[in-house]
């Protein structure tokens, strides 16, 4: 084993931690309908919490207003509840099997909030990529008291560590710039 199959192991961690950022930004309102807005809301249904989405059809019908389709009407008054007490801040209203839930638009101080909030998810997933980081370079390290690497292998792996850390630190440093400026836009 080589300091290139360690980094070869734990870059795929890495990118399954800036698409878990990702899925992170996409629940965060932005005063736009998005039905990712829904994604984290679990419905009571048949003695246990089940993902909204496996309820009935949730989607976009304007800028400002998300539907959700329930399939079994008798559905309709625990998915209302659930997303009305999801904290998202939203109000929907059934209309037979359908329910509407339009989006209000941020207070300045929603919007400050929800900032805060992304900035946070930020600062978390930099740290579990710190933390790959830190597996890495032990990795690497342990490879070298073995006798399996040299000294130059064990220095050319823990560049390259270093390289990859600051390569997905930089692609959430945009995620965040972008996702603060979708919130701040009125």
């Amino acid at each position: 084993m080589t300091a290139r199959d360690v980094i070869q192991k734990i870059e795929p961690r890495m990118k399954k931690t800036i698409e878990a950022f990702q899925h992170e930004l996409a629940s965060i309102r932005t005063g736009k309908a998005t039905t990712a807005l829904l994604d984290r809301v679990k419905v009571e249904a048949y003695g246990s919490q089940m993902p909204l989405k496996q309820v009935g059809n949730v989607g976009v019908l304007d800028v400002h207003t998300l539907t959700v389709q329930v399939w079994d009407k008798s559905m309709v008054g625990a998915t209302e509840r659930a997303i009305r007490d999801a904290g998202l801040g939203l109000n929907p209203s059934a209309d037979g099997q359908n329910i509407r839930i339009s989006i209000p638009p941020l207070t300045e101080e929603r919007r400050k909030e929800f900032v805060k909030l992304t900035k946070k998810f930020g600062e978390d997933s930099k740290v579990s990529l710190r933390n790959h980081r830190r597996d890495l370079i032990h990795e690497v390290e342990k490879l070298e008291k073995e006798k399996q690497i040299g000294e130059d292998e064990l220095k050319r792996g823990k560049k390259d560590a270093d390289d990859l850390l600051h390569k997905y630190e930089k692609q959430i440093t945009e995620l965040i710039a972008q996702k603060e400026k979708e919130i701040m836009e009125v």
